[in-house]
């Protein structure tokens, strides 16, 4: 009784401390620092060699958390292998794989031997364990962090070939070095232990990621199952952690009886049974919206729990006679990647000038690197602090210099759309709106809001002239073509007509013989107008009728129409444009979108379909997309192909759409 007291309370004390490590960590964003830094930092802190809130003794009542962890953060990691979304780069994908991998794991290898001796911790062991740690070093050094690639992506809006190669490289690098861990692993075990090798150990090592492969395709079933099942999101979150740590406890399970039954310890990587059963529900099941969801709604707590408690972990009073070999150790890393960048960009295809500085985006390491980490320190007690407390400060220096070397790497190669699109003239969204009022400055305000340049027209001189707040008011003698074309009108996106029903009329014939305005929006008064408004295209608004029928929507259907009106808070309805050419083709199931996203109808050819699925993309189209901002602009990111400026569209006849010059037909007879 007093043991499992003692155990719940180190669990609540540890659990204070996540949960201040989480409220502080979100200040380092700040001082240009990742929030995992300050997770780690917040746990160093919190450890036994400083403050000790966490106890040394205690850390090891607390190993459960760290395997569950482990296991949801290898879930989220083969959450990212979509494999429908990465066959646009495919060859430069394998070549940089293999130059990343083969490269940086073997030069790696070379170069922890060599300096061995100079060494520490190394210097005093035999060849074979030497040969062994080399192995284990070699093949974190070659994990990446999928979370810290797809953040600073977000960040910069990035969209181009060599981010989209960058994404491909690290989520299908941190599969293989699981495989490739789980080789190594054994194959140290057998050089520290001295087994020879012989066929039988030849034949055990294969067995054994054989059978971890089987398991992985087992438990993506059974995930499958769980994900299937019509109970609430929370309870299947909590099924998955149970089954993330389940792994865990099968591969205890597994070394105990296997060395009883058979003499030998069975080793199966839970990592990479995890990362199997997650690669499962994501291509080859029915459930992958709701698994991404949950990935989304439980990461972020495994993440603090995680580096909160490694960060505690860490041996300080080792780092500190040994930051020198971290440091030796971090420049092993980058020389190895970088020959490995310039020889894989080179097989597939990609400019040297590129090539060059290819391995910037592969720096950063965050949770696989940690927890390949803390499965080695746990398996070696007798060197594993020493192992750990290395590594860890060699992976804290990635996760402080990766992402600047990610932004820089995606602003070389002009693949950055955070400022460019506020620059770029044919991004801008334009509007105009005839007639100076209340509604008019209002409209005008909102749209500003939401980054479009507005102006207001009015034929009163000299309320022209007064300010409005940052509105810019212009004035017209007439409206004709003439001072239509001065005030730009021909360049708008949107026309807003809010004058006297025939002003209106005569601004919407000239926008519609003259222009081709995307949007012609109109305010009408007598309902005698509202067939010569439509018979010119344009989107009415009756104000006798539209308070009433929103009114209407409001009282049957109020979660619906707040959203549409953007009501919710942080939540918006937009168009996206379709321009990405590689998604030409592709059915709205199979792209990955944050799932509080909903596609809710497509503009093809001036028809309007209500999009399902199974709704075929084609360039050009128009989305109606319902979401949370942060997550439209994810989707906005994914349509747009901002850097085509050979793109062009009929807005008039709909029948062909060109990309560098390649005619794309658009048949509306196509399968939708």
């Amino acid at each position: 009784m007093g043991n499992a007291f003692e155990i719940a309370t180190i669990i609540i004390g540890f659990l204070i401390v996540a949960t201040a490590s989480n409220r502080i960590a979100k200040y380092f964003p700040r001082i240009k620092l990742p929030i995992i830094t300050g997770l780690l930092f917040i746990g160093i802190l919190s450890g036994p060699f400083i403050l000790n809130f966490l106890p040394k003794q205690s850390l090891k009542h607390l190993h459960f958390i760290n395997e569950t962890s482990l296991a949801f953060i290898a879930f989220a990691a083969g959450a990212e292998l979509y494999l429908k979304e990465l066959k646009g780069r495919m060859k430069s994908i394998k070549w940089m794989t293999f130059g990343q991998l083969f490269f940086t794991f073997g030069l790696s290898i070379a170069g922890i031997l060599f300096f061995s001796n100079r060494i520490g911790f190394l210097s005093e062991l035999e060849w074979p364990v030497k040969l062994a740690i080399a192995l284990l070093i070699g093949t974190i050094f070659v994990t990446r962090s999928p979370a810290s690639a797809i953040a600073v992506i977000n960040e910069m809006r990035a969209k181009g070939p060599y981010t989209q190669t960058a994404i491909g490289v690290t989520v299908i690098k941190d599969v293989l070095v699981i495989v490739l861990f789980t080789i190594c692993f054994s194959i140290a075990g057998a050089l520290i232990s001295n087994v020879p090798f012989d066929f039988w150990l030849v034949a055990i090592l294969f067995g054994e990621l054989c059978l971890s492969i089987c398991i992985g395709f087992i438990l993506g079933q059974v995930m499958n199952l769980v994900l299937g099942l019509r109970l609430g999101t929370m309870f299947k979150a909590s099924c998955l952690v149970v089954l993330g740590y389940s792994i865990y406890l099968l591969a205890h399970l597994a070394r105990i009886k296997s060395n009883s039954w058979f003499g030998f310890e069975l080793y199966i990587e839970p990592l990479l049974i995890c990362i199997l059963g997650s690669f499962v529900v994501v291509n080859y099941g029915s459930n992958r919206r709701e698994f991404t969801k949950i990935i989304e709604l439980v990461v972020p707590t495994i993440y603090v729990l995680f580096y909160t408690l490694t960060g505690a972990s860490v041996s300080l009073d080792v780092l500190a006679q040994a930051w020198s070999v971290a440091l030796l150790f971090f420049i092993i890393r980058l020389v190895s990647m970088a020959i490995g960048a310039v020889i894989g960009g080179a097989l597939g295809g990609d400019p040297m000038k590129i090539n060059r500085f290819a391995w910037m985006p592969y720096v950063t390491q965050a949770g696989v690197a940690i927890g390949l980490v803390s499965v080695v320190s746990s398996k070696y007690p007798e060197w594993g602090p020493q192992f750990a407390a290395i590594l860890i400060a060699v992976i804290v220096m990635n996760e402080i210099l990766g992402p600047p070397l990610f932004k820089w790497f995606i602003l070389m190669v002009g693949e950055s759309h955070k400022k460019k699109e506020l620059q770029h003239e044919n991004r801008i969204q334009k509007a105009i709106i005839f007639g100076l009022e209340g509604q008019s400055l209002a409209l005008a305000r909102q749209l500003m809001d939401n980054d479009w340049i507005v102006k207001v027209v009015t034929r009163n001189e000299e309320r022209a002239k007064l300010e409005y707040q940052g509105v810019d008011v212009r004035y017209v003698k007439e409206l004709s073509l003439v001072e239509l074309k001065r005030l730009k009108a021909d360049k708008a996106d949107a026309i807003v007509m809010m004058n006297k029903d025939e002003d209106n009329l005569k601004v919407c014939e000239i926008a519609y013989e003259h222009f081709g305005t995307r949007d012609l929006v109109v305010r009408v008064h007598e309902r005698s107008f509202i067939n010569k408004f439509h018979e010119l295209g344009a989107l009415i608004v009756e104000p006798t009728t539209v308070m009433v029928s929103l009114m209407d929507h409001l009282v049957r259907s109020p979660i619906a129409t707040s959203l549409l009106l953007g009501m919710e808070k942080n939540h918006d309805t937009v168009d996206i444009e379709m321009q990405n050419h590689e998604l030409h083709g592709v059915s709205l199931r199979d792209i990955q979108i944050p799932t509080d996203v909903i596609i809710l109808a497509t503009k093809r050819n001036q028809n309007t379909l209500i999009s399902t699925g199974y709704t075929r993309l084609r360039l050009g189209d128009v989305l109606t997309v319902v979401g949370s901002i942060e997550s439209i602009e994810k989707v906005r990111l994914k349509m747009e192909n901002l850097d085509a400026p050979n793109f062009r569209q009929s807005r008039f006849t709909g029948k062909t759409i060109s990309f560098k010059g390649k005619p794309i037909p658009t048949d509306p007879d196509l399968p939708t």
